[in-house]
């Protein structure tokens, strides 16, 4: 690989955005491209224009590596490979819908005709199987009237990050997938990652199919670690004195399980997760077999959120609390820590379902309360820190374990208030005088 290997990258949202600047940080020239003009002229000045971690000082450092236009000529012509990082929304039947891709795809093909040198085009975007050697090279041989393999490369590496922390996690993965079609392509690529990864992850080289299938299929295979844990918290949950948590801990020490995503708390929500179920089955059903555990995963995840309210209800009716002199007070409204993101938020949920139940409640979050508002709208009270929220309540419920729900002064609680901690962030806090109670147990 060329040392002055030069990247574009179409689609600057915050994965696309995040995967832009850590290249550039890493010392490649990258352009950027977004239909965003805003955006754009903010990048351009080494400013961030969205949150995510750690984002806005990676920007400023490398902002003389990363530039950002609206041009696709302007960015194929002067670089090597261009990684595709645009939505792919889902559509009704569950599968992900091509619309974005096509149009970058298409505005590709056309400048890589104007272009005599190899170039590869490196898909990112979460797709359905099938996509990369059907759709994509399709429409690029097309509009360009050149020959895949031959005049420019395409592949098919998806990422496997987390809102909150996608800087961390683009330095630090557990492994890169590439779909590669030819061995050249699946080496550039390669050495990409080597030259910007911090952490010396695994390489896994296949076929594009192989790859689109592994992607939906892992995810699909955590979110079933995740609601297994939590199908175990709600039989704990009617039998005396057993516990989830040490239960789940235990599992985790056989390597055959591990202990990551195997621990009781809320269902899975956000961006991915949900929807990567729900296109494994649909894809299933496309080629006439079925997904039976992605369907169930999908099933039992959607009745979390009222599980956790049947307790909230029960809680309340055993302080001889009523709907019309309950009050309630619920840290976090995200979908998980670190982001403002509230998309199929199983604590949003929650709220959602005792607001209709008429219940008083005050909410905070400390990054998605503008985003929650909304949704909830004057359903509830939004409280402005953590201790306004719980103050003069009967029951707390941590929805989301946010570092700084860690420090909340417990101690001016009445001792007749009970906390509901969804995910243990307090379990073990010595001198609370209220009563503590987790999932699971």
């Amino acid at each position: 690989m060329k040392k002055d290997y030069s990247i574009s990258v179409i689609g600057l949202g915050k994965l696309g955005l995040c995967a832009a600047a850590c290249f550039a940080d890493k010392g490649f020239k990258v352009i950027g491209v977004d239909i965003d003009i805003n955006k754009i002229n903010k990048i351009n000045k080494g400013l961030s224009p969205v949150a995510e971690t750690g984002l806005a000082g990676l920007i400023k450092k490398c902002r003389n590596n990363l530039k950002a236009t609206p041009d696709y000529d302007l960015a194929v012509l002067n670089s090597s490979v261009t990684f595709i990082v645009v939505a792919t929304p889902s559509l009704a039947d569950g599968s992900f819908s091509n619309d974005y891709l096509e149009k970058a795809l298409h505005k590709i093909g056309e400048s890589l005709k104007k272009k005599k040198s190899y170039h590869l085009i490196v898909i990112t975007s979460t797709v359905m199987p099938q996509t990369t050697e059907t759709v994509a090279r399709f429409i690029l041989e097309r509009a360009s009237a050149k020959k895949a393999g031959r005049d420019f490369g395409v592949a098919y590496n998806p990422e496997f990050i987390a809102l909150g922390s996608v800087i961390r996690d683009f330095l630090n993965p557990d492994f890169i997938l590439i779909g590669e079609m030819n061995k050249r392509d699946g080496d550039i690529l390669e050495g990409i990652y080597k030259k910007t990864c911090e952490n010396n992850p695994r390489f896994a080289r296949m076929t594009p199919l192989n790859a689109e299938i592994a992607k939906i299929s892992l995810n699909c295979y955590i979110t079933t670690k995740i609601t297994f844990a939590n199908s175990l918290a709600s039989i704990c949950d009617k039998v005396k004195n057993a516990d989830a948590s040490v239960i789940t801990r235990a599992l985790g020490l056989d390597s055959r399980i591990g202990s990551k995503y195997i621990r009781p708390g809320l269902g899975y929500g956000g961006p991915c997760f949900p929807r990567d179920n729900v296109a494994f089955a649909a894809f299933a059903r496309k080629i006439e077999a079925r997904a039976k555990l992605a369907e169930m995963v999908d099933e039992v995840n959607r009745d979390q959120a009222l599980r956790v309210v049947n307790k909230i209800q029960d809680i309340l009716a055993a302080l001889h609390k009523n709907k019309k002199n309950a009050k309630i007070g619920i840290l976090g409204l995200s979908y998980k820590q670190n982001t403002p993101i509230i998309d199929d938020s199983q604590a949003l949920a929650i709220v959602q379902l005792l607001a209709n139940e008429g219940y008083s409640l005050t909410v905070y979050d400390p990054q998605a309360m503008e985003n929650a508002r909304g949704v909830l709208g004057d359903t509830v009270r939004y409280a402005k820190n953590s201790g306004d929220c719980i103050l003069g309540i009967d029951l707390g419920v941590i929805a989301v374990p946010w570092d700084e729900f860690r420090k909340i002064n417990l101690k001016k609680l009445d001792k007749n208030v009970v906390l509901l901690d969804c995910w243990e962030l307090l379990k073990g806090v010595k001198g609370i005088n209220i009563k503590y109670l987790g999932v699971g147990y």
